[in-house]
């Protein structure tokens, strides 16, 4: 049976094996509540564990791709709060702009994790606030785990046959089970009024590689105001100069979020047996993350729809093994582009011509292997290009195995 992964809606009715399954998922993240959605459906037992108390989240916005609109279909309208429709690149001086062909997508988090709660929950799963996890250990049948009512301290021991992390990058679910640290990186963002010379359905991207191997963006969130931020390597850099940007652009703050973001540098195998039991990992606790622009929301939702298609199957999920080959593309481009410097950066927007832009447009950033196909046919010279950023590479990603 398979997960349709462009319609979460649709799914294959479980086995009498998968349907017996008591089904725990620890973090009310996006990717998470998903999983537990998908599994209720099917009629699963699914409880879910949040450590906080309410899901009133700090308000932020994310970019994403359109490709969300598949994945969740009328669940995900409620969330959108902006639409982006073209993307302005620069750097040195040189400028390149392309035109989408289908939107991206400006969400408020928030409001989207509330909505796949209130999914999670119409689909049948209960979904229990002020939880948090504490440990996990095999029992004759399956799992225990131990969890903590936050209000008053008191303790719970929940049996499953097969526990989810879904609890983000720190995830004490992966601790538990044996899976090693994932290296981070800071993201820092200001919330800016919009210059006046930006229309609220553009993006700006700025590649100053000086400050960081990623970019600097500039994505509005409304009609009026925008979030301007950057990643990089470590935080008080990356604060000091992400204020040094605004400085120059005459913008000024009128709030900072920052987040650690995980780092893709390899595929992280997305389960493990214990005893009798399994636990899986879906989202940031997976990294599953496209690491040319560290964005992780529509990749985390691809984690969730396998993660639940092999517990559905026995452990077997084509999702999982596409969503696998997906990031190793965004490897192989971050690998490419990590030591660039201002030259390098200048050739690149000087080679996009007419036809490269046409390809960036059609395709989308969850469509990696797409893009670097069409685009270096556009345009061949990127090719060298590129193999020349392999080729020199020496920082952090230079020693890892894409395949």
């Amino acid at each position: 049976m398979a997960l349709e992964s462009r319609d979460a809606q649709s799914v294959s009715q479980p086995t009498p094996r998968a349907n017996s399954q008591k089904i725990a998922v620890v973090g009310g993240s996006a990717a998470g509540l998903l999983t537990a959605s998908l599994l209720a459906r099917q009629g699963l037992p699914v409880r879910v564990f949040e450590r906080i108390e309410t899901l009133e989240h700090a308000e932020r916005t994310l970019i994403v791709t359109n490709r969300m609109r598949h994945l969740l279909g009328p669940a995900a309208e409620h969330s959108i709060v902006n639409e982006i429709r073209r993307f302005e690149l620069f750097t040195d001086g040189r400028s390149a702009t392309f035109e989408l062909n289908d939107p991206d997508l400006i969400i408020e988090r928030r409001a989207l994790i509330q909505g796949l709660a209130q999914d999670a929950a119409r689909a049948g799963a209960s979904v229990e606030l002020g939880r948090r996890f504490h440990s996990l250990q095999p029992n004759g049948r399956g799992l225990v785990l131990e969890v903590e009512r936050c209000s008053d301290g008191s303790r719970e021991e929940v049996h499953a046959d097969t526990v989810v992390g879904g609890d983000g990058v720190c995830s004490r679910v992966a601790r538990a089970a044996g899976w090693a640290p994932l290296e981070t990186v800071p993201l820092v963002q200001a919330i800016v009024k919009l210059p006046q010379d930006l229309a609220p359905d553009t993006t700006r991207v700025w590649f100053v590689p000086q400050d960081t191997p990623y970019f600097y963006w500039l994505i509005p969130e409304s009609k009026t105001h925008g979030a301007l931020g950057v990643i990089g390597e470590t935080v008080g850099e990356t604060r000091k100069h992400l204020e040094n940007f605004l400085e120059k652009r005459g913008l000024t703050p009128l709030e900072f979020q920052g987040a650690r973001i995980p780092v893709y540098k390899k595929w992280i195998p997305v389960r493990k047996q214990i005893g009798n039991g399994s636990v899986y990992l879906v989202g940031d606790a997976a990294a599953q993350v496209k690491v040319s622009t560290v964005g992780g929301t529509v990749t985390g939702f691809r984690g969730a729809l396998g993660a639940a298609e092999a517990i559905l199957n026995g452990g077997v999920s084509r999702e999982l093994r596409s969503l696998r080959r997906e990031l190793d593309v965004h490897l192989l481009l971050r690998r490419s582009l990590h030591d660039f410097q201002q030259a390098d950066y200048s050739e690149l927007v000087d080679l996009l011509n007419d036809p490269a832009k046409r390809s960036l447009g059609k395709y989308s950033r969850d469509e990696a292997w797409k893009i670097l196909w069409r685009v270096c046919l556009s345009q061949p010279r990127l090719i060298l290009l590129g193999l020349r950023g392999l080729l020199s590479r020496k920082g952090s990603f230079g020693r890892t195995n894409i395949f």
